[in-house]
């Protein structure tokens, strides 16, 4: 009996064994799993944290993406854009400026030296003009053609529908007058602009960016100055005293190409500085129909890239410079790159900049 006792002792004993010894591997198995687990658990941790980054990746590229003086400073004068070119967006981005003209508003325009010349057309500036009152402002020019006399200008206006628009003003028709530039190393008499210039309180300088022909490209700055120069039917001709550099007001006198270009910058501050020191006057580009020849041509080469939208701002060098940079960044603007450069038009932003005419760097915004 005794034996039969121990027996069974004996065999229990070994059944609980096994089954300690059993639970004991599956307790060692599962602890084995938990770290792989984890592992796989701590892997798709790691990558939702690589994922984490992202928007910097993104603001990283809108950063490369920002236009080379273009910047997020706050001190930089704001230029705005907007894609769409339509008399509603003309007066969209106007609105955006915050700008309230003083007294009698001169609109500052190309009237084109021909039909098939890209001038802004009155279908488009019309809304405008008309808004802020405005009378449209022109002076002669500087070369035989349909706008050098004070007759024959007026004759093109007609035929070019601006006086069914607005009030029309040759400030030239009546001579010349003189304009300050402070520190000018190449105009220092100052800039000869039209008698009727004194009449406007404030100006807006409504350009169409384009090339040009001898300045490279055409944009605010160039409006201000060769725009407001007085044309060849008066006895000074600003025209010819910004192209020969200030060494002369008749005939036609070429000035090196840089000395050029630094004269159109010097005329541009003193024709700023005359209104209450920039205060009064502000500047709308069209950057449509982008030619590499002025609007001064009466059969320009017909475009070869996409339109790019209208730009507005407060300060001449910096809607200009923000024209030049969004030229520079279209795919298809290689004609007009070539044109700017072959005549250095670049140092014309350059010097300006120098003379403090404005700032190159903008904040840009875009209206939708």
């Amino acid at each position: 009996m005794k034996k039969l006792l121990l027996i069974a002792a004996v065999l229990v004993f070994a059944v609980i064994s096994c089954k300690s010894a059993s639970e004991k591997a599956e307790s060692k198995s599962e602890a084995s799993q938990i770290p792989a687990e984890n592992a796989e658990k701590q892997e798709e941790e790691k990558g939702a944290q690589n994922e984490t980054p992202a928007p910097a990746e993104e603001n990283k590229t809108e950063e490369k993406a920002m236009l080379p003086h273009q910047t997020n400073d706050e001190n930089a004068p704001v230029v705005y854009f907007i894609k769409e070119i339509t008399p509603e967006a003309l007066v969209k981005i106007y609105d955006k400026l915050g700008w309230t003209p003083e007294g009698k508003t001169g609109v500052k325009i190309s009237t084109g030296e021909s039909e098939k010349s890209n001038h802004l057309r009155p279908a488009l500036i019309k809304d405008l003009v008309q808004k802020i009152n405005g009378t449209i402002v022109e002076c002669n020019t500087a070369y035989p053609g349909n706008r050098n006399t004070n007759k024959a200008h007026l004759e093109a206006l007609k035929q070019r529908g601006y006086l069914e628009i607005a009030p029309f003003d040759l400030l030239d028709e009546e001579g010349e007058m003189l304009i300050p530039i402070e520190g000018a190393k190449h105009l220092v008499k100052g800039d000869y602009v039209g008698t009727h210039f004194k009449n406007y309180g404030s100006y807006l300088v409504l350009s169409h960016f384009k090339g040009h022909q001898m300045a490279g490209f055409g944009g605010a700055i160039k409006n201000l100055s060769i725009g407001f120069g007085s044309g060849t039917d008066v006895e000074h001709s600003g025209k010819i005293y910004i192209h020969s550099a200030g060494q002369a007001t008749k005939g036609w006198v070429t000035a090196e190409q840089t000395d050029f270009l630094e004269s159109m910058a010097e005329a541009a501050k003193g024709v700023c500085m005359a209104m209450n020191g920039g205060k009064n006057i502000a500047f709308i580009n069209v950057l449509n129909r982008l030619s590499v020849d002025c609007d001064c041509n009466g059969n320009p080469t017909e475009p070869d890239m996409h339109d790019i939208g209208i730009v507005a701002s407060l300060d001449p060098l910096a809607i200009d410079q923000a024209s030049i940079d969004m030229v520079w960044a279209a795919t298809d603007s290689k004609s007009l790159k070539e044109r700017i450069e072959s005549r250095k038009g670049l140092h014309t932003l350059d010097y300006a900049a120098e003379i403090k005419l404005g700032n190159r760097n903008y904040r840009l915004v875009e209206i939708k």
